[in-house]
């Protein structure tokens, strides 16, 4: 659900200025508007793009949309999609039109990015006592009766901030208890007794309400199945413990949240087993890596590896770059770094070269290293890498890619550009 004003500001996006500001358009664009660009239609390779660009695939990215929402609803699943993967508005609209909750984010400035683009319903997958933050998180419910709002809490002192900070507020601001996937794993209560004494705390707080419980079921030590299916089902305890002491009185729905990028098919699984409550459950997933998917990190880890008769995620991300020197018939570089890929993860593939308008496969060129402003390729001489070819790099890791690019052009197979993505990091 995304408001009116929201919708206004979305359409805004397309009346802003092209410049220098964004990496790889083309320079005879600059002082035309990104809905005047878009109409040109361009051709990624033929408009006057400069390298290295970075383009998403619009075909893949409306299968990839499709495909989580089918699963989704298959699985009785809400689904509120990480927006942290992309800060991309325009795609928070997008998933929300293909059946999303809402989105979650993980800090107050994503919140911030997300009400300004009208996002109704946000699922804040972090602990917040930054009273600054929570002021304003007060203000927006207080001035929105649709704005719903939830965020994690594993603390008393936690709680304990938060209520001061809200002293006043109109609404309470709703909290799930976040469990923790494990020993020396990250954020989250360790055990079932420390859960009951967060629980207490936010019953005694004023400004604060317990609406459920969640996690985050990637972060269980040594992950393989077993585990974290252990780890999901007592995720789902923990629900039916609290209901039955009562701690979800009044809820007109409870909250149980879980599901990152690798293991959404054991969350799918377990989910389905939630007992019945003293109040309907929102089985809430949010996974986020999906919308563009990638050709490293989550290719390898997608659960769609596991349950192919569910479908497959498409990678919707080429990195274009130029190759500039070839000083050796064994090493070439591109015009492409760490300032364009992401490489937190694995380094980017080479994937296709293109020249003169033909493309071929990137047989024989590895990347083997990344500087601030160069791909450093090893090539075995076969494909006759010539300088000034296009190479098209597959990335690993999607939200680390969006993050170096403010404006990405959305092109159809054939190059042609239909649309702009703009991020907010």
């Amino acid at each position: 659900m995304v408001s009116g004003t929201g919708l206004d500001a979305l359409a805004r996006l397309s009346e802003e200025r092209v410049d220098h500001r964004f990496k790889g358009l083309p320079p005879d664009a600059d002082g035309m508007t990104v809905g005047e660009l878009a109409a040109q239609r361009r051709n990624l390779f033929t408009g006057g793009f400069t390298t290295p660009v970075l383009a998403l695939s619009a075909e893949r990215l409306e299968h990839n949309l499709r495909l989580m929402e089918t699963y989704a609803a298959r699985h009785g699943l809400a689904f509120a999609p990480h927006g942290k993967t992309s800060m991309a508005p325009q795609l928070f609209r997008r998933q929300i039109e293909h059946g999303a909750w809402g989105i979650t984010l993980a800090v107050p400035h994503q919140v911030r990015v997300a009400r300004a683009f009208g996002v109704r319903r946000v699922f804040l997958a972090n602990e917040l006592v930054d009273a600054a933050a929570l002021r304003w998180i007060a203000a927006e419910q207080d001035a929105d009766p649709e704005f719903r709002f939830l965020c994690y809490v594993d603390s008393v002192r936690g709680v304990e901030l938060m209520d001061a900070a809200l002293e006043g507020a109109a609404r309470p601001v709703d909290v799930v208890v976040e469990l923790s996937a494990g020993d020396g794993a990250r954020t989250g209560v360790r055990t079932e007794a420390e859960c009951a004494a967060v629980a207490d705390a936010v019953a005694g707080a004023r400004a604060l309400r317990l609406a459920g419980v969640a996690g985050y079921e990637g972060e269980v030590p040594d992950a393989d199945p077993e585990r974290v299916r252990a780890w999901l089902r007592r995720l789902v305890s923990l629900a039916a413990d609290f209901d039955e002491a009562g701690r979800f009185a009044g809820l007109d729905e409870i909250v149980v949240s879980a599901g990152g990028s690798a293991w959404f098919d054991a969350v799918a699984d377990v989910f389905a087993e939630i007992p019945g409550l003293s109040a309907p459950v929102l089985k809430l997933l949010r996974s986020g890596a999906y919308v563009s998917h990638d050709d490293g990190h989550y290719r390898r880890l997608t659960p769609f590896n596991r349950v192919p008769e569910e479908g497959a995620l498409e990678p919707a991300f080429r990195l274009w770059a130029q190759v500039v020197s070839r000083p050796s018939p064994e090493q070439a570089f591109l015009n492409a770094g760490k300032r364009d890929a992401a490489h937190d993860l694995d380094l980017p593939s080479a994937q296709v070269v293109r020249r003169d308008g033909t493309e071929q496969p990137a047989a024989g060129i590895t990347v083997t290293g990344l500087s601030d402003q160069h791909a450093w390729l090893r090539t075995t001489g076969e494909p006759g890498l010539e300088v000034g070819d296009w190479v098209g790099l597959g990335l690993s890791h999607p939200c680390t890619s969006f993050d170096k690019w403010e404006l990405i052009p959305v092109a159809e197979a054939d190059g042609t550009v239909v649309d702009y993505i703009r991020t907010f990091f």
